[in-house]
């Protein structure tokens, strides 16, 4: 038995977006009320050659809305990555997932066996659409989302696994 692709992504980033802006609303009102300072919480970062908070949360919106266009024929929205503030962060996030709300299953159909090409520097891979999003896709949004959670709770942002976890929905 398969899983579509479709059930593979989209609702899985939607949900981890989700998850995102609620940390970064929590990290807010820590901020607000005498937590570090929200310039400090955005340039924390968990080791030096590691990005930014702002960082790992654009490379969740980017990892989710890049990863359609790699499956499919839709165009994704270019977000530069200037964001200093945590409504900015929020208001990028929430974008991500209107995008992420537009794709429909039917953009997905028979996405697995795409060729998915891609080029770091010198490394080159070569996926199929599948082992894109197994391999790949899923593995570096959870990386930055964590990443981000982690961030946030070494800075001393009130947050735990449940908030992590999310809703069992």
């Amino acid at each position: 038995m398969s899983v579509a692709m479709y059930k593979l992504s989209i609702p899985v980033f939607i949900r981890g977006l989700t998850i995102l802006s609620r940390l970064l609303e929590k990290a807010e009102a820590h901020a607000a009320a005498g937590g570090p300072a929200v310039e400090a919480l955005f340039a924390a970062r968990l080791a030096p050659d590691m990005l930014t908070l702002a960082g790992q949360v654009q490379r969740v919106s980017d990892t989710s809305k890049n990863s359609v266009v790699r499956l499919t024929t839709v165009a994704a929205p270019s977000f530069p990555d200037d964001e200093t503030t945590f409504a900015q962060l929020k208001e990028r996030v929430a974008k991500t997932i209107a995008f992420l709300e537009t794709v429909k299953e039917t953009d997905l159909e028979g996405s697995e066996t795409r060729t998915v090409n891609m080029k770091f520097g010198k490394l080159e891979f070569n996926f199929t659409g599948d082992d894109y999003v197994l391999k790949f896709a899923l593995p570096n949004f959870f990386f930055h989302l964590t990443t981000a959670y982690d961030i946030l709770r070494a800075q001393g942002v009130p947050v735990g696994k449940a908030d992590y976890i999310g809703a069992y929905i």
